[in-house]
């Protein structure tokens, strides 16, 4: 069976929730899902099959920060910013990381390798500042252990 394009992948995400009241927010939540990330190249798709416009979908899209507009790295540092986190140094670690990577929250290295991201609470509250990297979550991490959990040498 021959592989589906870009728009044709879309649109049969966005036949399987045609029913559903609001959909925009379930449908963007699938192609991220599906493909990684949602690429601008879907948001005239969505306008039409939602009967929106452009600037609609982009509004949505560019609202939420966990869509992302590129594919992520091949793995995802994601740093605690809630309060129980920042009291315990996750303001000073997400500037180390940020220095360390050479990107910022909603980016991903040049190379491909790490994308950094910023959640509000992992429910880790009494091990912060937390860190998920990958599908691991980590408890009191400090400048040196997230460079040792990315492998890289102080």
């Amino acid at each position: 069976m021959p592989e589906q394009s870009l728009e044709q992948r879309v649109r049969s995400i966005v036949a399987a929730h045609r029913g559903e009241r609001g959909a925009l927010l379930p449908i963007l939540h699938s192609i991220q899902s599906e493909l990684g990330h949602v690429d601008p190249a879907v948001i005239p798709i969505l306008a039409d099959e939602l009967n929106l416009t452009r600037a609609d979908v982009h509004g949505v899209v560019t609202f939420y920060h966990d869509f992302r507009p590129t594919p992520p790295g091949r793995i995802t540092v994601r740093i605690c910013r809630a309060e129980a986190c920042q009291a315990v140094g996750a303001t000073a670690l997400a500037e180390h990381a940020r220095a360390r990577l050479g990107v910022t929250f909603g980016e991903t290295t040049a190379d491909g390798a790490v994308s950094l991201d910023q959640t509000l609470c992992f429910g880790n509250c009494a091990l912060g500042p937390a860190v998920q990297v990958g599908d691991r979550l980590y408890g009191r991490v400090d400048a040196a252990r997230l460079d040792s959990l990315l492998g890289v040498n102080s």
